[in-house]
């Protein structure tokens, strides 16, 4: 395994790795080769780098040609820039084809973006791609998930969208440990007062809250949301079956992302009453951690949101 940091850098040794074995996977560049640490893919493979300057639109087309002819490649770039400015191309030269093109979106939420401001700070990626049929959505919790993640996307015929970050994650997982096909990982199973439901890079603060809920008698199931809007979420539908409380907690617009998803499945399989905790507003420009906590993703924010909910 090619050694990794951030989940920008778990991107390109993911890449790196896959290049050996197979001489399918591409990476299409819309001006993001050194943003996605993949200059090193570049350099070693040059025949299988496309280069589209800042072309987001361009990127995505050149994608799905690259995919109607057998090829796997990869784009990679800030997702608000793939899921936004290339919406069009995504939805109907991609996603309505079915074509078997990968998408890796850098800087998503306030701790994907944090000290670049609402410009390069994405919060709406996943609303906007859970409308689209055909794709896969996968969710990584740390840099870890995220390259095997990227791994995964490849054997999986049709499009997928990898949410990544801005590389200063905390790590949760163990490096070995594989993407879950489930979809879901229980982390967490002090009790069913509740069960927190987290996707993404506030993995690390949801599991904290729980723990300070344990220690205020509050007994709660914590898990992590590897796969949203997946095509068989039995395993997820069990552990939502095992309260009647549920909290959403996403780095992520209030609408269209994981909250939206739980509730869903909730109203379609077994009712029960669902908080979300998710932005609500724009975010702003500032260091990954604070800029959580400020916005209400802090460990004891998180907790203190859950104990109130569950009093009422």
């Amino acid at each position: 395994m090619t050694g990794f940091k951030g989940t920008r850098e778990a991107f390109a040794a993911a890449m790196l790795d896959m290049a050996e074995t197979n001489d399918k996977v591409m990476v299409i560049s819309p001006d993001s080769l050194k943003a996605m640490r993949a200059v090193p893919f570049g350099e070693k493979y040059p025949e299988r780098y496309v280069e589209c300057g800042i072309a987001e639109q361009c990127a995505v087309d050149v994608a799905a040609g690259l995919a109607s002819a057998g090829m796997v490649p990869f784009v990679g770039t800030y997702c608000g820039f793939l899921t936004m400015r290339a919406c069009e191309q995504m939805r109907t030269f991609v996603g309505y084809t079915n074509l078997n093109a990968k998408f890796v979106g850098v800087n998503a939420g306030l701790l994907g973006g944090e000290r670049e401001g609402v410009t390069h700070q994405f919060y709406e990626d996943l609303g906007i791609l859970s409308s689209m049929p055909n794709f896969t959505i996968f969710t990584p919790a740390d840099p870890a998930q995220c390259y095997h993640a990227v791994k995964m996307a490849a054997k999986i015929e049709g499009p997928v969208y990898v949410r990544a970050g801005s590389g200063r994650e905390t790590d949760v997982y163990d490096r070995n440990t594989p993407f879950s096909p489930d979809g879901i990982t229980v982390w967490r199973n002090y009790g069913d007062d509740a069960v927190l439901f987290s996707n993404g890079f506030v993995l690390d603060r949801v599991l904290e809250a729980a723990d300070l809920l344990k220690k205020q008698g509050i007994n709660v199931t914590a898990v992590d949301i590897n796969i949203l809007y997946g095509k068989n979420p039995d395993k997820l539908l069990e552990v939502m079956a095992g309260s009647e409380r549920l909290f959403t907690v996403e780095d992520h617009n209030i609408n269209g992302g994981l909250g939206s998803y739980i509730s869903r499945l909730a109203c379609e399989n077994k009712p029960a009453r669902v908080r979300r905790i998710a932005l609500t507003t724009y975010g702003e420009s500032g260091p990954a951690k604070p800029l959580a906590d400020y916005y209400g993703f802090s460990p004891e924010a998180i907790a203190e949101a859950v104990r109130a909910a569950l009093s009422k």
